[in-house]
């Protein structure tokens, strides 16, 4: 989606009586604040984070902010079209990550407060995680592949003479306990089979799947969402030391580098389908509602006309208590939630600027909408007075 440069900021429409009531959970990605915004489209609570930078954030039921941190320092800028950008650091890991989308090097518990309750420090992670219900968490961890699987990758592309990565980057979920061990983990390349899940041919060849999403479905099930190879699925976790089992998959043609596959109480699968690189259309983004047990799916929003609603990377939709969707039009940090009928009901637009690949972006990788009766808000004093200057610094009050 294009926009105007001079376009407004903050709550842009707002229809009360057939909106989803409550707060959303936003951070711009590489931010150093996570915010709650009222239904207003202004901060009544802050986090702010001085050492690391914000990518993904998730309120706990006990009232803490769960995120995943990045290095303190924003991403290379961009590189010309005939370089690469592991020429500006051919190194192995851990260098490679910084050249690679989504990082992330710990998770994050704090406090209402902003205090950091506990850590867990990993180089290698990258976009999601889930907290599971025994206090348990799941995260996606970037590892090198061997070249013995990275031969039987198929697609992808490289320019002539392009410096690239020691080894091609593959996925693997891991599961760590509350003291930050590692109890389990699943190598993705073992259950998906690389002969099956080609990379697509307008993507470069150092990465593979690109996992960007992660959540543990009421059976045990791991849903992920592997953004180049165009694919979505459930994997069953290993018994003993087995590889695990890939129970269902979804993907190319009805979607395409798509983000953010979430488990729907009525057993249905939602993503947020980006389209980039679509098959056999002009890129547009949409969303979709997908039965596991048939494929068949439904889109929930798409734009009119389609090419109007698009953003070619992170972006995220949700499905809230009344029925509406919230969605993330990650690229242009729009915000903004739909009922059933397809109709935008409130809209709001990030005012927070941040670096991204040497540009100034407001970039929101997700975000989320709590109900005013949701235990992690207990008790909170959630009021835009609290942090009116904030506000008046970024145009969401007068």
């Amino acid at each position: 989606m294009g926009w105007p440069i001079h376009r407004p900021i903050g709550l842009t429409h707002h229809n009360p009586a057939r909106s989803s009531k409550g707060y959303t959970l936003m951070c711009g990605t590489n931010s150093e604040d996570a915010v709650l915004l009222d239904m207003q489209g202004r901060v009544v609570h802050r986090w702010h984070i001085d050492d690391r930078r914000l990518f993904n954030v998730e309120l706990l039921p006990n009232g803490r902010l769960l995120a995943m941190v990045a290095p303190d320092h924003p991403p290379p800028p961009r590189t010309s079209e005939n370089e690469s950008r592991f020429s500006i650091d051919p190194g192995g890991p851990p260098g490679i990550f910084d050249m690679l989308g989504g990082r992330g090097n710990g998770l994050w518990e704090l406090d209402w407060d902003g205090n950091v309750v506990w850590e867990y420090d990993n180089p290698g992670i990258h976009h999601d995680f889930h907290r599971l219900e025994n206090g348990h968490t799941v995260s996606l961890e970037w590892v090198p592949m061997t070249k013995e699987v990275e031969r039987t990758v198929l697609g992808g592309g490289r320019q002539p003479d392009q410096p690239m990565p020691p080894n091609m980057m593959g996925d693997d979920i891991i599961e760590i306990d509350a003291e930050g061990n590692e109890v389990s983990r699943i190598e993705l390349w073992r259950v998906l089979s690389p002969e099956d899940a080609p990379i697509c041919p307008l993507e470069n060849t150092w990465e593979w799947t690109h996992a960007n999403s992660i959540e543990q479905t009421p059976d045990g099930g791991l849903l992920f969402s592997a953004r180049n190879t165009s694919t979505i699925g459930i994997v069953d976790p290993p018994e003993d030391d087995g590889p695990g089992t890939l129970r269902w998959r979804f993907g190319q043609p009805e979607i395409s580098h798509q983000h953010h596959a979430t488990w729907q109480s009525d057993g249905r699968v939602l993503v947020y389908d980006n389209g980039m690189h679509r098959l056999q259309d002009l890129a547009y983004s949409r969303v979709l509602s997908i039965d596991p047990k048939t494929n068949e799916f439904d889109v929930v929003f798409q734009g009119k006309p389609r090419e109007q609603f698009f953003s070619a990377h992170i972006s995220g939709a949700a499905k809230l208590g009344n029925g509406n969707y919230l969605i993330t039009e990650g690229a242009a940090g729009r915000l903004f939630e739909v009922d059933g009928s397809g109709s935008v009901v409130w809209e709001w637009i990030s005012p927070f600027l941040t670096t991204q690949r040497g540009d100034l972006c407001n970039w929101v990788f997700r975000a989320w909408r709590y109900e005013a009766d949701y235990s992690g808000l207990a008790g909170r004093e959630l009021s835009p007075e609290l942090h009116i200057d904030f506000n008046r610094l970024h145009g969401l009050m007068e």
